[in-house]
């Protein structure tokens, strides 16, 4: 799709570090200005009018397994396009597909799918690449992760899938504690893939040999690990003391305490959390019984849960993250952003192109009212949701 070039002015520009009155102005898919509206080149683009309303860099999941309907282990691109199209509808302009543990060729099938969206394009969210999340991963601390394919890492497995996704490869979570796991890690970092620590009953030593070895990400703090403990810490005692992860927080209010989610912030500060929303399918559906990686899902107001109540994903938007971050945690609505945009971009390495409001990056952009309700989604220039 041809990128578009529009201008956005009278609004509320979010910076990591500030909200000012301005314009933006977006040229050929990519922002060419934002800054004051005094100084803003005359208009030469369709105008949009944000009344007053936040603009933000637009958000990104990097971790999402469905949406609309749609989920990364249909193993279609048209999965994907449902995907992206309801995320766009909550300010989402960019995400991570996320696999959950399957068979090998489940597994490529989904990956083969990723790639075919990416390069196609979707009607709404970009696909930025591919999460495989498991099957490397500790079967005590599987969630809702399905236990007859969970098993130990395997370079002849990681290498066929990094010849079917290449670059789009950009996250990979697993338990660091399970044989072989350093020889991935290490290979995955050749790679320049990062590599998160999830699903883990690991020790806080096992962990931090998992850091020099190059992990630097934690996937969803707090669940489906090993807990703090005072003669144990951990990995939730490794995430909160080693400055060198990132670590990612569920902000709903069900998957994580608002005490532990205050805890994260003072330990790590906005800087080193990166909000996500780990969607199923019924994300933006009504509630009902679904499916997620061949588990039976029940899906109410307050959670997805396994039919065992273990919990299983989400149908939280990024909007609403942001939106609790602020009311829950008392965060500044730059803070939130940031780690609603730039956060996620930088862990995977695609902060020098999308995650702020500045000149020279895609002109992907939200806009929202000051309750969080999106308004506007545009992605490379072009709406592809409005608010009517």
């Amino acid at each position: 799709m041809s990128k578009g070039s529009i201008t956005i002015k009278n609004g509320q520009l979010v910076t990591p570090f500030a909200v000012f009155p301005g314009t933006i102005v977006i040229e050929n898919g990519i922002i060419s200005y934002a800054g004051s509206s005094e100084h803003a080149p005359l208009d030469v683009n369709p105008v949009l009018d944000a009344e007053g309303a936040y603009i933000t860099p637009g958000l990104i999941d990097i971790h999402v397994h469905g949406g609309g309907g749609g989920d990364v282990m249909d193993g279609t691109a048209e999965a994907l396009d449902l995907m992206g199209q309801t995320f766009a509808r909550w300010g989402t302009t960019a995400f991570l597909p996320a696999t959950v543990t399957a068979g090998h060729r489940e597994t490529l099938q989904a990956v083969a799918a990723v790639k075919e969206a990416a390069e196609k394009g979707t009607g709404g969210a970009q696909v930025l690449g591919i999460h495989l999340e498991g099957p490397y991963i500790d079967i005590g601390k599987r969630g809702a992760h399905h236990p007859d394919y969970v098993r130990s890492p395997s370079l002849e497995e990681l290498e066929e899938i990094w010849r079917a996704a290449g670059p789009l490869l950009k996250l990979v979570t697993l338990a660091p504690e399970q044989e072989g796991a350093e020889a991935v890690i290490r290979q995955l970092r050749s790679w320049d893939v990062t590599v998160a620590i999830g699903h883990s009953n690991a020790t806080y030593e096992q962990v931090m040999a998992a850091h020099l070895w190059g992990a630097s990400h934690i996937c969803h703090m707090f669940n489906a690990m090993r807990g703090l403990h005072h003669r144990e810490p951990g990995v939730v005692g490794a995430a909160l003391t080693c400055d060198g992860f990132s670590v990612e927080l569920i902000c709903d209010g069900v998957h994580v305490h608002q005490a532990a989610m205050d805890l994260v912030l003072r330990a790590k500060g906005p800087d080193k959390v990166v909000l996500i929303t780990d969607t199923m399918r019924a994300m933006g559906l009504p509630e009902g019984k679904y499916q997620l990686g061949g588990l039976d899902i029940e899906v109410t107001k307050e959670a997805a849960r396994l039919l065992t109540g273990e919990l299983a994903g989400s149908t939280l938007s990024m909007a609403k993250a942001v939106k609790n971050a602020v009311e829950m945690l008392g965060v500044s609505v730059p803070e939130a952003i940031r780690m609603a945009s730039y956060n996620p971009a930088r862990t995977i390495g695609i902060s020098h192109r999308k995650g702020s409001l500045t000149v020279g990056k895609d002109g992907d952009i939200a806009l929202f009212d000051t309750e969080f309700n999106p308004l506007v989604t545009i992605v490379e220039g072009h709406v592809v949701y409005q608010r009517t």
